[in-house]
């Protein structure tokens, strides 16, 4: 059977909430499993392509979030930032900081709820940036988000413990299966932040 692409548009249920997921090649992977881990509670999107680093989150964010209504945006930017290819970094912590704050400040005038995702580790042999610049950038990530009430989704905290299991051996993605234990963290965290925007029921 041919499996459906994550950035193929989506049919939406008028009665459901719509959440938008924005993000790099990891984020691809976890599309799918996320949205059928929310199927029936909401309608997940994704922009039809790699969103790559924040260069590129600034550039192209508006087209990417198109004229229609978001409840939740899930987004996450920050492996391609962080890689060095020849030793030299593509973005400088302070340059990534600067990119966040555009980033959020846009994302903030939709009205949605916001949830930052941390960036998973990538082996140094695939990104050429030692284990210590994913702690670095992810500290610049959470300070930004935590300045701004942003929800931050720890990735890098939950899979760190079982990258061997289930991320792709020398390779900066996730097995399907890992692909899927990604998805029960994201579908979680974007059903809590669901709930919040939800009117109270009752007198």
């Amino acid at each position: 059977a041919k499996v459906p692409s994550p950035w193929a548009p989506v049919e939406d249920d008028p009665a459901l909430p719509r959440v938008l997921l924005i993000g790099d090649s990891i984020s691809i992977q976890y599309t799918l499993p996320t949205r059928e881990a929310l199927a029936g509670k909401a309608n997940v999107h994704r922009p039809p392509t790699n969103c790559g680093g924040t260069p590129n989150l600034v550039r192209h964010l508006d087209m990417w979030l198109g004229p229609g209504r978001w409840d939740v945006i899930h987004f996450n930017s920050g492996i391609h930032d962080i890689k060095r290819p020849g030793g030299k970094r593509v973005v400088t912590p302070r340059q990534y900081e600067k990119n966040l704050r555009i980033v959020v400040q846009r994302l903030k005038k939709t009205g949605a709820t916001l949830i930052w995702c941390s960036t998973t580790q990538s082996p140094e042999a695939v990104c050429g940036a030692p284990a210590k610049d994913f702690v670095t950038y992810n500290a610049v990530a959470r300070k930004v988000m935590e300045e701004n009430g942003i929800r931050v989704n720890d990735l890098y905290s939950f899979s760190l413990p079982r990258l061997h299991e289930i991320q792709i051996p020398v390779n900066s993605h996730f097995t399907p299966e890992g692909s899927k234990v990604l998805a029960t963290q994201v579908s979680s965290a974007i059903s809590k932040a669901l709930e919040t925007r939800e009117p109270k029921k009752g007198p």
